[in-house]
């Protein structure tokens, strides 16, 4: 980039669908200041994560608090004579309150995916809208490194297994909260250790989830058994409900390699990558068969901002 060069403008956004595949509604947008009619989206703030800032641009634009579903393609173009880029996610209705038109936004529509096609101002937005509708129903599944811990050469206790987070661990830990919310989480499965349960409570107690203790996944049980870890795994992934997993380091590339050999997937690509610095996460979108088998739709990966 050159001095000159003006720095993107970094936004996101949702497709909003409602209905059944091959029926499905989006939402649209009319921005009055553009003239145009495109999908919920806007800028990230300084210092928000690009998940936040999708959910509350939906909120604030429509009313609804949107679920995420698997991620779509980035989209990069020009805007005002800007360079533009927009993360967007499908995702669905979560809850709704009234719509009130202002200056960002003066009306809203719920329109099936071929009007909606010929309404949208911008031909990206329309191709958006159509990849989205043709993604089967997912349920995403969430692996958490837990938050960083206080040292173990500042730990007093017994047994590292009592270890818990420091202080950056804390504000990890509430950091992750929205974020881990935007997925419409059902239930945390966690290690048993304190550094892991602890990344994990606030969430659970913001969204009333269940923590469900996984002593198979601790570190110290990992070393004994990774076996049994790998086994703990494998029944995880089948079950249809939206989770997170939180464990350790030493523990993250078998979680990894046995989801992706479940999904029939390659655990060798970058995307399946084990190393995932504290309070990072890897969020992978199944679909089941009728069988009840999981297949991957999509993965992405997370860390929290500084």
């Amino acid at each position: 980039m050159s001095d000159d060069a003006q720095p993107p403008v970094h936004a996101a956004g949702v497709v909003l669908l409602r209905g059944v595949q091959g029926r499905y509604e989006t939402l649209v947008v009319h921005r009055p200041h553009r003239s145009d009619w495109s999908l919920p989206k806007g800028k990230v703030e300084m210092g928000e994560h690009v998940i936040a800032a999708a959910i509350r641009e939906c909120d604030e634009e429509t009313g609804v608090q949107a679920i995420l579903g698997p991620r779509l393609p980035t989209q990069e173009y020009e805007a005002l004579g800007s360079p533009k880029i927009v993360d967007y996610w499908a995702a669905k209705v979560d809850a709704q309150e009234e719509f009130l038109p202002d200056d960002e936004v003066d009306e809203i529509r719920w329109l099936p995916v071929a009007q909606a096609r010929q309404l949208l101002t911008y031909e990206h937005d329309a191709d958006l809208v159509e990849q989205a509708a043709t993604l089967p129903a997912t349920v995403p599944l969430i692996i958490l490194r837990h938050g960083q811990a206080a040292k173990r050469s500042d730990f007093k206790g017994k047994h590292d297994h009592q270890r818990p987070v420091s202080g950056k661990g804390r504000s990890q830990a509430k950091a992750l909260v929205p974020l881990l919310d935007a997925y419409g989480v059902s239930a945390v499965h966690s290690s048993d250790a304190e550094r892991c349960m602890q990344t994990v409570k606030k969430f659970a107690k913001y969204a009333q989830v269940p923590v469900i203790s996984e002593s198979a996944l601790s570190e110290e049980n990992f070393e004994s058994n990774p076996k049994k870890s790998a086994a703990r795994v494998r029944d995880l992934v089948s079950q249809h409900h939206a989770m997170v997993i939180c464990s350790h380091r030493p523990v993250l590339p078998t979680i990894l390699e046995t989801l992706a050999e479940c999904m029939g997937e390659d655990p060798s690509r970058p995307a399946w990558e084990p190393r995932m610095q504290p309070g990072a996460f890897i969020v992978l979108h199944r679909a089941f068969s009728p069988d009840g088998t999981p297949r991957l739709v999509s993965i992405e990966r997370h860390e929290l901002i500084s």
